[in-house]
């Protein structure tokens, strides 16, 4: 039978190897609208919401936001982040991570801000066969990170009570809405945040990347 707990994944910069790619791209479609933003700006909002990464970017250049702008610029992101396809790959353990927990029977899910378009290029990458792992976009739910949607819905296809999930991810995004969907949070480093910032939002613990929470995995109780 399988275990009563379930991992919950973030995807960019928690399985895939992204993070920096999808920077790129936003700063690509930033420029295209004549819109002048710090690379550094950009990388501390991914991870939330497309729509709302966009609004908050823009609020800080005090540009005015329509839906048309935001449209072309998720558009745009889209186009350069597909350029930029042979460069994803999965982070060091990610693939040995999902092995180890369907062999040992502990259900697993991905949720991500992203929408499928840009979705589909991590888990081609990753190898994942959407018709066998629950895997929730942007484009199906109301609200994304830091709201709990996502992986609300996750557990939901799962089968698991949220209270027995541990959320998997890179940013405090992930954190933030692991506590609002009353679930464990487990930081990862390999998105670029700092452990302390990840406990602050939330982590329970904090490893470097998937190959490190492989190797320690029992520390949270699911053991190899």
């Amino acid at each position: 039978m399988p275990r009563e707990i379930a991992f919950l994944f973030d995807l960019d910069g928690t399985l895939v190897d992204s993070v920096y790619q999808h920077v790129l791209a936003w700063k690509t479609a930033l420029d295209s609208e004549g819109i002048e933003l710090s690379v550094w700006r950009i990388h501390r909002r991914v991870g939330m919401s497309g729509g709302l990464f966009t609004n908050m970017l823009l609020r800080e250049t005090h540009r005015e936001i329509s839906p048309e702008l935001n449209d072309r610029l998720r558009d745009r992101h889209a186009e350069a982040y597909r350029a930029l396809v042979t460069s994803v790959t999965p982070l060091p353990g990610a693939r040995e991570l999902l092995a180890h927990l369907t062999e040992s029977e502990i259900p697993w899910a991905i949720a991500t801000s992203g929408r499928m378009e840009t979705a589909k290029i991590n888990l081609d990458a990753l190898g994942v066969d959407t018709s066998q792992v629950p895997v929730v976009t942007r484009d199906q739910v109301k609200y994304a990170k830091p709201d709990p949607d996502l992986f609300m819905e996750a557990a939901r296809r799962l089968g698991i009570p949220i209270e027995k999930c541990f959320v998997v991810g890179d940013a405090i995004w992930d954190m933030l809405a692991a506590q609002r969907a009353r679930a464990l949070g487990v930081g990862l480093l390999s998105g670029g945040y700092g452990a302390d910032e990840l406990e602050r939002a939330g982590a329970m613990r904090v490893f470097d990347d998937p190959a490190d929470l492989l190797a320690r995995i029992d520390e949270i109780g699911a053991r190899r």
